[in-house]
């Protein structure tokens, strides 16, 4: 390396790669570094620049005794031993800056003599504290997969008539009567881990997973406007089988999405603004590939200029935004995958989601945050003024039905065709007629929106109820 590139690392600053140390005589703190380098991606070790990032070098006799201290540390004081390299760097004067380049290690995870775990964390590095932490990282070696780790459900939380509906359909089976011929079943198909349910098993089968894990579920919010606020249009959360939670979050996406005419005839059923098939790839990527050693729900928001997913868990291995895109793909949780793959949800396994999604809506935009240990995939929804409509954004009462179909969501244009089926309604006999009644709050926000653009009315109260009415001509 010149002293002109050394110049401009240091310039830059420290980051998860590249370390600053003014000097080192101790042994703990060079094997500390030595561990947290190893256990993430690997990186450098600068001696010879403070931390304010000055180039003040290292004599002749401190070289000596640093590589004699490297060597050691190297050797002796991280378990297993690892191979480091250096290189010194000449400056103006007659002192020289080592660099000590670590390998991301092959056989994580290591350990300093003391035996505790490091990891990079930013510029820093931080203990490994929680059995979660020290999953996860056996599980990025491929050493442990949370879909196989036991749960304390028994099999008799099976959803039986899911399960029996899975064993006909693919293997041509029945499901056995006996509890002790289901356990040995589900021990063949590696869904029983310690005579328990594992999480795979859990997840796919279980009536109730919830209660047994009520952090991994789908929760949904839909917002006016572009922010995050208290106010909120709909919300709803998704729990139980994997197969239950998928269909309840694509029908919440699929009914707060605008309806666009495009070239069809005034008398048709408008189209979703963005393709379902874009939402079945992602949300299916969402429940199959995020972290489950992070006890936390995946996030559905639905903003007026964007829809995102939020996944707990950053991309596993060496996998980046770029190499899911053309199709990469690492199996994090592979027991849920070979059961999904089986038709339990539109998933093929082949690594081609993603390009699906991309090739249906370009306008897709993946965040890894490794440092919050999150994966966000950000929708971008179609403007107003770029939708192709025939109606304006508040149509004229006179309007024909369909070209309200651009700004209500599907739950508010159902409203509207039963008031002018049923004459008038009160609350609770609109929320009976609903296909998917809502909230009674959600209820509250979609009426005002009508009454906002003038599509509905109260009419007083009959023995205390307010009843509603279409105004809107038909």
């Amino acid at each position: 390396m010149e002293l002109s590139e050394l110049k401009k690392i240091i310039k830059r600053g420290e980051d998860s790669q590249n370390q600053f140390k003014e000097n080192i005589r101790n042994h703990d703190s060079l094997a500390a570094e030595i561990v947290a380098f190893s256990n993430s991606r690997g990186g450098r070790l600068f001696i010879g620049v403070s931390n304010k990032g000055e180039l003040i070098g290292l004599s002749g006799k401190e070289i000596d005794r640093i590589n004699q201290l490297i060597s050691n540390c190297a050797s002796q004081h991280v378990r297993s031993p690892v191979t480091v390299y250096t290189e010194n760097i000449s400056l103006d004067s007659d002192r020289v800056v080592v660099i000590v380049k670590i390998p991301e290690g092959m056989d994580k995870p290591y350990f300093d003599h003391q035996g505790i775990i490091w990891l990079k964390s930013g510029a820093d590095k931080r203990r490994i504290h929680s059995k979660e932490e020290l999953r996860r990282l056996f599980q990025e070696v491929d050493l442990l997969h949370a879909d196989e780790v036991p749960t304390r459900a028994g099999i008799e939380v099976i959803n039986a008539p899911l399960l029996s509906d899975f064993l006909t359909n693919v293997y041509k089976e029945t499901l056995p009567e006996s509890n002790a011929k289901r356990l040995h079943l589900l021990e063949n198909m590696n869904l029983v881990t310690q005579q328990k349910l594992n999480l795979a098993g859990l997840l796919l089968f279980g009536s109730k997973p919830q209660l047994f894990k009520p952090e991994f579920i789908v929760k949904a919010v839909s917002f006016s406007g572009d922010k995050i606020a208290d106010k909120y249009l709909d919300s709803e959360d998704f729990e139980g089988p994997l197969s239950v939670v998928f269909q309840g979050a694509l029908a919440f996406i699929m009914r707060n999405l605008r309806k666009i005419q495009k070239q069809k005839g005034v008398n048709t059923i408008g189209e979703p603004e963005i393709p379902q098939l874009v939402f079945e790839e992602l949300l299916v990527n969402a429940l199959l590939h995020r972290d489950y050693f992070i006890s936390a729900p995946v996030r559905l928001f639905i903003f007026d200029d964007r829809i995102e997913i939020i996944s707990p868990g950053c991309l596993p291995d060496h996998l980046t935004i770029e190499k899911i895109q053309s199709g990469n793909s690492i199996q994090r949780n592979p027991i849920l995958a070979s059961f999904v793959s089986k038709g339990l949800l539109p998933y093929r396994g082949l690594g081609t989601g993603i390009r699906r999604a991309l090739h249906d809506w370009p306008q897709i935009q993946f965040i890894d945050d490794r440092d919050g240990s999150l994966f966000t995939t950000r929708i971008e929804r179609l403007k107003m003024q770029d939708a192709p409509i025939n109606a304006p954004l508040n149509a004229p009462l006179n309007a024909p039905l369909n070209e309200l179909e651009s700004y209500l969501t599907s739950r508010q244009l159902e409203i509207v065709d039963i008031l002018s089926r049923q004459g008038e309604l009160k609350m609770k006999d609109i929320l009976l007629n609903l296909k998917n009644p809502p909230a009674e709050r959600t209820l509250r926000d979609d009426l005002a929106k009508l009454r906002e653009e003038g599509l509905i009315n109260s009419k007083g109260m009959k023995r205390g109820t307010i009843w509603f009415l279409l105004m809107k001509p038909q």
